[in-house]
């Protein structure tokens, strides 16, 4: 496949020069500092960084779900080469611990701000460490790439997953000013992923959670339910569940509080109903410890529920944390890692679950 990417003046109905750029360095700068050209929703934890190796990953960045990012950048055309060098780059970034990140981070802002500070200040939520690093992602940025490139990284993500990816850009001269434009190589893996051709590598059980703050445990246990809210990306991945579900619900930085089955799909707090005493009423009517109705006429921003059938809860105090739990960033999610097998068939162990 051969990408051709042209800018057209709609003013003079004239295709716009092709410019270049001087450097790799300029590259680099240009992405440093403007990360939004690659996703928004990435944190730049540093860049140069040395792999074991004796190598420099050009820039290195975390996403919401705390997984890392290494961003390799080529101005011109990819070689087959590029390839090999992004996942032996990889291969040295998983093993690096919170402590690790955290210090690259710092070392980023010289010590100003801590990578705490900086992801609860991006995401609006704190940084959930067993999430930290449990996956790695590879994008290559370049302007051209070689058939063979094409072939290795489509086989790597269609055959086995590999979250790799290409970024094309290229820069056009617009009077005194330089544009760039980009395209994706392929959707986000995440988004394309065929669960049938990864069959075993996802439990089938869910995981929750349970953020403080707008919400209160207490409310969830009595009345059966999980909820989450005030943005789309806190609130959308309820959508993934469906009736029958099981969900295995953690407070980040307390520990696992329950588990249960899906028996509604989700709704809007506003239009939730619970049965009490027989009857069936809204939230308005019950008695809660938190408030569930904020911003009941801005869609975006609204709590969102999902009805539970609890098979096991427990309070707060008595959460199951233990080295090597399972934690994500996202309010649902399906996880594919060891550490989830481990996390659920412990806790089924302790609550006596089968």
């Amino acid at each position: 496949m051969s990408l051709s990417q042209e800018l057209w003046s709609l003013d003079d109905k004239l295709p716009l020069n092709k410019a270049t750029l001087k450097t790799e360095k300029e590259l680099e700068d240009l992405l440093d500092q403007n990360i939004n050209l690659l996703n928004s929703n990435w944190l730049v934890i540093g860049r140069q960084i040395r792999t074991t190796l004796g190598k420099y990953i050009d820039l290195l960045c975390m996403d919401h779900n705390g997984d890392l990012i290494v961003v390799e950048l080529k101005k011109g055309l990819t070689p087959r080469e590029v390839t090999a060098q992004t996942i032996d780059y990889a291969s040295s970034v998983s093993r690096l611990s919170l402590e690790d990140i955290a210090k690259i981070y710092l070392d980023r802002t010289n010590q100003n701000e801590t990578l705490n500070e900086a992801y609860e200040k991006k995401y609006h939520r704190p940084l959930e460490e067993n999430s930290v690093n449990q996956n790695v992602k590879m994008v290559v940025v370049a302007s051209q790439m070689d058939q063979s490139t094409e072939q290795i990284i489509h086989y790597l993500r269609d055959t086995y997953q590999v979250d790799i990816n290409i970024l094309f850009f290229n820069i056009f001269q617009c009077g005194d000013k330089r544009l760039i434009s980009r395209v994706w190589f392929e959707d986000d893996i995440e988004q394309n992923t065929d669960l049938n051709k990864v069959k075993g590598s996802w439990n089938g059980e869910y995981y929750v959670s349970f953020g403080s703050g707008k919400r209160h445990w207490e409310d969830a246990r009595n009345l059966g339910f999980i909820s989450a809210g005030g943005g789309v990306w806190y609130s959308q991945t309820l959508s993934l569940l469906t009736i029958g579900d099981r969900v295995w619900v953690n407070i980040p930085h307390t520990g696992y509080v329950g588990v249960g089955r899906v028996i509604d799909t989700v709704k809007q707090a506003k239009d939730i109903l619970f049965e009490v005493n027989s009857i069936e009423v809204g939230l308005s009517s019950i008695k809660t410890k938190a408030n569930y109705l904020y911003e009941t006429d801005d869609q975006g921003n609204a709590e969102y529920i999902v009805k539970i059938q609890w098979e096991k809860t427990v309070s707060e105090d008595k959460a199951i944390s233990e080295l090597g739990f399972f934690g994500n960033q996202n309010s649902v999610c399906r996880p594919k890692s060891e550490k989830w097998e481990h996390t659920v068939n412990r806790l089924k162990k302790i609550w006596e679950i089968e």
